[in-house]
């Protein structure tokens, strides 16, 4: 083989290999666009959702040891915290839903003990719901929101 002929078998395997080079990338490009939009057909509704800045913010104007805040979390799950028992101390808790109308919080006071509890709840950093309500237990009495000061959305079954 001959210098020349050499070097024009190279030149032809290299416009092989150029015109292979830039089919198959074409052809990635269309497999990853496929891809592409087939998986977001994939992708359930309320993953593409818009998130929201939850804040629960509760407050007790009373002396009320044992008192306690519950709020939603996540889709049903739920988080309890004491609060405070020097009154008019604030409690604050956050929160990321995709459905901020999911959002909801209980307080519950124990007896013998009342107060006036404020409860609020923040979409967003825009106020969404508040209450502010004398709470007052009853004693002895079965029903399990006795003493509780709902707030929001009713909280889901534990």
């Amino acid at each position: 083989m001959t210098a020349a002929s050499k070097d024009a078998g190279t030149k032809w395997v290299a416009v092989i290999f150029a015109v292979m080079g830039s089919t198959m990338h074409s052809w990635f490009v269309i497999a990853a666009l496929a891809g592409a939009t087939i998986s977001s057909q994939l992708i359930p509704p309320t993953a593409r959702a818009e998130l929201h800045n939850i804040t629960y913010i509760a407050r007790i104007d009373g002396v009320a040891p044992g008192s306690q805040a519950t709020f939603v979390t996540n889709t049903d799950q739920t988080n309890t915290a004491p609060l405070t028992s020097m009154p008019g101390n604030a409690f604050e808790a956050n929160a990321v839903l995709a459905d901020p109308n999911q959002a909801g919080m209980q307080v519950s006071i124990r007896w013998p003990y009342a107060a006036k509890v404020h409860c609020e709840i923040d979409v967003d950093d825009h106020v969404a719901t508040q209450v502010d309500r004398l709470v007052q237990p009853v004693p002895g009495s079965t029903d399990p929101m006795n003493g509780v000061l709902p707030c929001g959305a009713p909280l889901p079954n534990p």
